[in-house]
């Protein structure tokens, strides 16, 4: 997925439209049927443009493999294949991926498809240079089996880039607070890494204005960039 333009950056595996703070999260989130009909219900859900944080955390990277996982329309896919990489995006919804495919045609570029869903249990179709995940925000009690299947998927001397809204962000708006368990903080992602297979080269909370509801606001994302070592 790309940048929203009127809410923080790819709410994609959260759903907080609509959803009332006092009831818990619905399972649905995380189901393609949830998102085919997201991507179906407009022409586009985000703004076409790449992740701000993917921009900058690959551009001292040599282009290789890459997948960009959750994909959506696949800005960031197309933006990785425009730089060199070979790329393959992911996602759970169908809808999505034709999206995505048709914004890859547009932009002449070539960027291979998959299916999958993370969330159920399934890993990545191939091991990668670069493995990309930006607002996935699994359920909580999933977020370390979620990253063991993504970390599994990262080459040797390769990198994992995984992105996250910050829970600062919905507790200060005091909004969707059945949400905020599913947010991660740096230190969240990074507990579930090994030392002895990752070194973590950037785990910081980063801020950008976003234009969100009709006015601009400093939006927190957890970034979490590791090199695999073993």
């Amino acid at each position: 997925m790309s940048e929203h333009t009127h809410s923080p950056e790819h709410t994609h595996r959260h759903g907080t439209e609509g959803h009332d703070p006092s009831r818990p999260v619905d399972p649905a989130m995380w189901t393609a049927g949830f998102w085919d009909e997201r991507y179906g219900a407009t022409d586009a859900v985000w703004s076409g443009n790449p992740n701000r944080r993917l921009v900058e955390q690959v551009a001292d990277l040599a282009p290789g493999r890459a997948v960009d996982v959750g994909c959506g329309e696949g800005a960031d896919a197309v933006w990785l294949a425009q730089q060199g990489w070979q790329v393959t995006g992911v996602d759970v919804s169908p809808v999505a991926l034709q999206k995505a495919a048709a914004h890859a045609a547009a932009a002449g570029v070539a960027v291979e498809w998959a299916l999958v869903d993370l969330v159920a249990g399934e890993g990545l179709p191939a091991t990668y240079d670069l493995v990309s995940a930006h607002f996935l925000h699994p359920p909580v009690e999933l977020r370390g089996d979620v990253l063991r299947r993504l970390g599994a998927a990262v080459t040797v001397g390769g990198t994992l880039l995984y992105v996250g809204h910050h829970p600062q962000d919905l507790a200060a708006r005091d909004q969707h607070a059945a949400m905020l368990p599913l947010m991660s903080t740096p230190e969240d992602v990074v507990a579930h890494l090994d030392p002895a297979t990752w070194d973590v080269r950037v785990a910081e909370v980063q801020t950008r204005r976003q234009l969100v509801e009709g006015r601009e606001v400093t939006v927190h994302d957890s970034v979490v960039r590791a090199v695999r070592i073993s």
